[in-house]
């Protein structure tokens, strides 16, 4: 019981670190302009870095999985909506496969 508490404790210690310690020592605004943008563009890096993986193996076929991920690319560069990105990327895999095999 001690260990699962102690694992617990660190676990919460590990997470809760890195949300306090940036307002520990970034009390001031931040001034410089390239710091700011290069932040503002931080949470998109960490999603395409988290989501890209799982693109490619979602669907158990690299093949198909990258039908999918042109479609999706090629909808979102017209600037379609996210349903219609999602829904037609779905049915290019579902197509792509049903007609490979």
């Amino acid at each position: 019981m001690g260990r699962i508490l102690l694992a617990v404790f660190l676990m919460a210690l590990v997470s809760y670190l890195p949300r306090v310690l940036p307002m520990i020592f970034l009390r001031k605004r931040i001034q410089s302009p390239f710091f700011q943008s290069f932040l503002s563009y931080v949470p998109y890096a960490v999603l395409g870095a988290m989501t890209f993986p799982a693109i490619l193996y979602a669907t158990g076929d690299t093949a198909s999985a990258l039908v999918g991920l042109s479609v999706a690319l090629l909808l979102a560069f017209y600037e379609k909506g996210l349903m219609t990105v999602a829904i037609c990327a779905v049915l290019a895999v579902y197509v792509f496969q049903f007609f490979a095999l």
